[in-house]
C-alpha cells in the first residue's frame, strides 16, 4: 500500500512532468499491478556521495533522469560558485561515457553549469575517466563532472564528481554539495540555458586533443626502455567493451611497440544496450567471453578488457595453452613489484618510494614492500582515499614519490598525474610487463608463481550478496547491525584473533619507509574485519554503489590447494552467517 505522501508527490510529478518519455512511463507506472515499481522510484531521492549520484535510469526522485541530473548539477553549480575566488569566473570540466543517455545528461550538466555562470570545457567525444582527472587541474577547473556507470549494468547511469586536483570530493565537500541539492526543487529549481545558447555565447567550448597528447605522453614517461624484445612484442586481444578506451588505449601500447592488437569487432562501437556483455565489469568473466573467443582463434599472448569508462581493467593469460584469468589482486601485486625492480634498476631510491592499497586488498603486499623497502599505505577502499594520498605526498615532499596505488577491485593508478583508476596506462603497463618477463621465459601466471612461491599462497576471493530494492538498504544494515552485536568468536573452525570495526577510528596502516605524518587516521565506515588464529581473514561492507553487501575472504597456506580449501571453508562459514 503506498502512502498518501507517497501518492501525493507522485501526483504532483506527473501534473509537472513535461518530458513525454518521462511522463509516459509514470502513467505506466501509475496502472494496477505496478505498486513496487512505483515505490521504488519515488520513496527516497538519490543519494549524492563522494563519487556523485548513481542509479537507475528512469521516471522518479529514485531515479536517473534529466531532472535528478539538474537538480544535482545545481547542487555542484552552487558550491563551485560560493567557493570561487572572488573576481574569478569558475570554470568545470565535462566528460561522458557510452551509456544510454550520457549524452543528453552531460548536455544538462553544461546548461546549468552555464546558466549559473560556470564555463563549461567538455570532451568533443566519449573519453576515458583518467582522461578527465588528468584534465581538471591541468585547465585549472575548480571541479569536473564524468557521466557514467562505470561497470554497472546497462540500465545504470550516473554523474561521478572531482575536485580541483583531479581525484573524487571528499565526504565533507559531498555533504555541503548534498545539503545544497537537498534545498533545490527536483522539477522546477534548477536553472538551465538551452546548450546550442550555450555554445553560441561561448560559455561552452570544447578541450583540445592537445590534452590527450599530453596524457599519452605521461602515460609513456613510465615506459621502461628495453622493456619489450622488438623481434617479438605481445601479441593482444584487447575489448574496450563498447566504452571508451579504444583510441588511447591503441595509441599508448603502439607507442611502446606493440601494434599487433585485435580488437573484438562486436565490441568496438559504443553500444548503451552493451547487447554483447548485459554486465560489462572486467572483474568477470563473463564480460571476457567474447574476447577469449577470439583469442581461442587468434592465440595471442594476453587478453585484456577495459569496462566502459576505461578505469578498470581485466586480463587473461596464454598459459599452457590455455587463457588463464588474473584477478585483481594479482594483477596489482605483479605490476608494484615489477614497478619496484625497474625503478629499482633504474636507480630510484625505494626507501622513499610510496604505494597504497586499500585494507581489503591482499596481505601479499605488505611482504612485497618489505622485500624491495618502499613504504605501504592503506585506505579505506575507493580512489578518492587511494589517490588522495598523492595530495598526502604533495605536503610531505613531493608526487615523485609515488611508486603506485591499486584496489582488488580492477583498479589501478600507476602515475600521480591521474587521481583515479587509469585503466589506459594499466593496461599499457601490463602488456609492456608481459613483454619484460617474456625475455626472460615466463609468462605473467609464472611470475605470479614464483611470488607466491616466496611470498605465500595469498588467495582472495569476493562475494556479492545481492540485496536489491526499497528493503534492500535496511536488510543490509540490519545484517551488519547483527554481526556487531553477536560477532563470531570462530568462523570455519578457526578461532577470530582480531576483530576491527572501522565505524570507530582507525590509525591509517603504513609499513616500512621514512616516518612522515604517522596521524592520519581513516574516515569512519561501515566495515567489518575478523583475522583468524592461520592468517586467514574476513571482511564486510556494504557497496558504496550497489545494493549488495561485499564479503572479503583471505586465504593463506603454502599451497594453492590448500589456499583455496580455506577459502571454500571461509565462503561456507560467510554464507551462513550472513544467512545467505
Amino acid at each position: 500500500m503506498l502512502s498518501d505522501e507517497l501518492m501525493r508527490r507522485v501526483l504532483d510529478w506527473e501534473a509537472r512532468e513535461r518530458d513525454p518519455e518521462l511522463l509516459g512511463e509514470l502513467r505506466a507506472l501509475l496502472a494496477p499491478g505496478h505498486e513496487d515499481e512505483l515505490f521504488d522510484a519515488f520513496y527516497r531521492s538519490l543519494s549524492f556521495g563522494t563519487a556523485g549520484i548513481r542509479g537507475v535510469m528512469g521516471v522518479g526522485t529514485n531515479r536517473m533522469n534529466v531532472h535528478v541530473v539538474a537538480q544535482a548539477m545545481q547542487g555542484l553549480a552552487d558550491w563551485v560558485n560560493a567557493n570561487a575566488e572572488p573576481g574569478k569566473c569558475p570554470r568545470v570540466a565535462l566528460c561522458r561515457d557510452t551509456r544510454n543517455n550520457s549524452e543528453r545528461f552531460e548536455r544538462v550538466a553544461a546548461e546549468v553549469f552555464a546558466a549559473n555562470g560556470i564555463e563549461v570545457l567538455m570532451y568533443p567525444r566519449v573519453e576515458p575517466v583518467p582522461t578527465l582527472s588528468f584534465a581538471i587541474p591541468r585547465l585549472g577547473c575548480s571541479a569536473g563532472v564524468m557521466v557514467t556507470s562505470s561497470h554497472n549494468p546497462r540500465q545504470y547511469n550516473g554523474c561521478k564528481v572531482f575536485a580541483s586536483d583531479g581525484c573524487q570530493i571528499s565526504g565533507e565537500v559531498a555533504e555541503e554539495v548534498a545539503t545544497a541539492i537537498g534545498r533545490i526543487d527536483v522539477l522546477d529549481g534548477p536553472r538551465r540555458l538551452p546548450f546550442e545558447d550555450c555554445l553560441a555565447q561561448g560559455l561552452v567550448s570544447w578541450i583540445d586533443d592537445s590534452v590527450l597528447d599530453d596524457f599519452l605522453a605521461c602515460v609513456h614517461a613510465l615506459h621502461v626502455p628495453g622493456s619489450i624484445d622488438p623481434a617479438r612484442p605481445p601479441r593482444v586481444v584487447y575489448t574496450p567493451l563498447n566504452g571508451t578506451g579504444l583510441e588511447l588505449v591503441r595509441r599508448s601500447l603502439a607507442s611502446i611497440g606493440v601494434s599487433d592488437v585485435s580488437v573484438v569487432p562486436e565490441q568496438v562501437e559504443p553500444d548503451g544496450d552493451f547487447t554483447t556483455c548485459p554486465y560489462p565489469n572486467p572483474e568477470f568473466r563473463e564480460a571476457l567471453e567474447l574476447a577469449l573467443s577470439l583469442a581461442d582463434e587468434l592465440h595471442p599472448d594476453l587478453v585484456v578488457a577495459t569496462d566502459p569508462d576505461a578505469d578498470r581493467l581485466g586480463s587473461a593469460v596464454l598459459h599452457d595453452g590455455r587463457y588463464v584469468l588474473l584477478t585483481g589482486d594479482e594483477v596489482g601485486i605483479l605490476l608494484m613489484d615489477w614497478m619496484a625492480r625497474t625503478r629499482a634498476e633504474a636507480g630510484d631510491d625505494l626507501s622513499r618510494k610510496v604505494a597504497v592499497s586499500s585494507i581489503v586488498s591482499s596481505d601479499m603486499l605488505d611482504d612485497v614492500a618489505r622485500e624491495h623497502g618502499f613504504q605501504l599505505r592503506r585506505t579505506l577502499t575507493g580512489f578518492k582515499n587511494i589517490g588522495g594520498q598523492i595530495a598526502v605526498l604533495e605536503r610531505q615532499g613531493g608526487a615523485e614519490r609515488w611508486l603506485m596505488g591499486y584496489e582488488e577491485s580492477y583498479g589501478y593508478l600507476p602515475g600521480p598525474y591521474v587521481r583515479d583508476k587509469d585503466g589506459v596506462t594499466a593496461l599499457t603497463l601490463l602488456v609492456e610487463m608481459a613483454g619484460w618477463y617474456a625475455k626472460g621465459g615466463l609468462d605473467l601466471v609464472e611470475a605470479m608463481d614464483v611470488l607466491y612461491e616466496r611470498h605465500g599462497f595469498h588467495l582472495n576471493r569476493t562475494l556479492n550478496l545481492q540485496y536489491p530494492g526499497a528493503e534492500g538498504a535496511t536488510l543490509m544494515a540490519s545484517k551488519m547491525r547483527a554481526l556487531r552485536e553477536g560477532a563470531p568468536r570462530d568462523i570455519a573452525g578457526r578461532g577470530v584473533t582480531r576483530t576491527v570495526d572501522y565505524l570507530h577510528p582507525q590509525p591509517l596502516p603504513q609499513l616500512g619507509g621514512p616516518g612522515d605524518d604517522r596521524s592520519q587516521t581513516l574516515p569512519a565506515s561501515d566495515v567489518l574485519e575478523w583475522r583468524l588464529d592461520d592468517g586467514c581473514k574476513v571482511m564486510v561492507r556494504p557497496s558504496g554503489t550497489e545494493p549488495k553487501l561485499k564479503c572479503y575472504l583471505f586465504g593463506i597456506a603454502g599451497s594453492r590447494d590448500e589456499s583455496t580449501r580455506a577459502l571454500d571453508e571461509l565462503e561456507a562459514a560467510t554464507r551462513q552467517l550472513l544467512g545467505a
